[in-house]
């Protein structure tokens, strides 16, 4: 069993979803976790129901000086932090030929400079440390292309990018740096990509899920807990020479 008492875990995007699972993991296995996210109400939720004392910071990922105040004020109260989770992101759908930059840029805001605005921040405690795991949940969709979703892909081999210079840069440092690559998970993402499909398409809900499920070879939905689980051992000392590398889970969707 993973042990990270005494550990000190930043999630981004705990609110729901994927972050949730993760805070719930850390927590179980013994780790003091911080959770960020936008939204005060679904935080405190979340918070009130782990295994350990948790706190809760409200932050944009995308607001750089909101996320270095964040960042700031838990360190302060809580010690600094040797885990942190960019899990934040989000999706939007558009063909590329008549979309608005307006989707690219919040594809590459959220997804890309939100990561990059907190591993600024949390960085430096773990060079003082000697000891770190960042992990930043990527996608299926920065191992391959996915049509409509542009922007959400770019923005995702980007993350992959970041992730294998910044575990180069920092080898030998005690610091680890990953990616988790999920396939379709079944999120409150998930199910607002097909609201997305049914208003574009008028094709009926349950048709739109079963087209998703397929792509999985396995024929089914990855639950945010396997996702979850992937992360923890990421994050324990079983993985300390795991490093610069995009996990896929996808039940083999991009193998093939």
């Amino acid at each position: 069993m993973t042990d990270l008492r005494d550990i000190h875990a930043l999630v981004t995007g705990a609110g729901s979803g994927i972050g949730e699972q993760i805070a719930r993991a850390l927590s179980s296995a013994g780790a003091r976790v911080s959770l960020m996210g936008r939204t005060h109400t679904t935080l405190v939720s979340v918070a009130q129901s782990l295994d350990h004392k948790s706190q809760i910071a409200v932050a944009d990922v995308t607001d750089r000086p909101g996320v270095a105040e964040a960042v700031e004020r838990i360190v302060d109260q809580h010690g600094p932090i040797k885990v942190l989770i960019n899990n934040a992101g989000g999706a939007v759908s558009e063909s590329f030929a008549a979309g608005e930059s307006d989707c690219w840029d919040e594809m590459i805001d959220v997804n890309l400079n939100g990561l990059f605005n907190t591993t600024r921040c949390v960085l430096p405690q773990m060079k003082k440390l000697a000891s770190g795991r960042i992990v930043t949940i990527a996608s299926t969709a920065g191992l391959k292309g996915y049509p409509y979703v542009v922007g959400y892909c770019a923005a995702k081999h980007g993350a992959i990018g970041f992730t294998r210079a910044l575990a180069a840069e920092l080898a030998g440092t005690g610091i680890t740096v990953n990616a988790v690559c999920p396939g379709f998970t079944d999120t409150p993402m998930l199910s607002r990509s097909i609201d997305t499909i049914v208003s574009k398409t008028g094709r009926d809900r349950e048709e739109a899920r079963a087209d998703l499920t397929r792509m999985n070879p396995q024929g089914r939905l990855i639950e945010p807990a396997e996702v979850a689980n992937c992360v923890l051992w990421l994050c324990s000392s079983a993985a300390g020479s795991v490093n610069g590398q995009a996990l896929a889970v996808d039940g083999g969707e991009t193998a093939l």
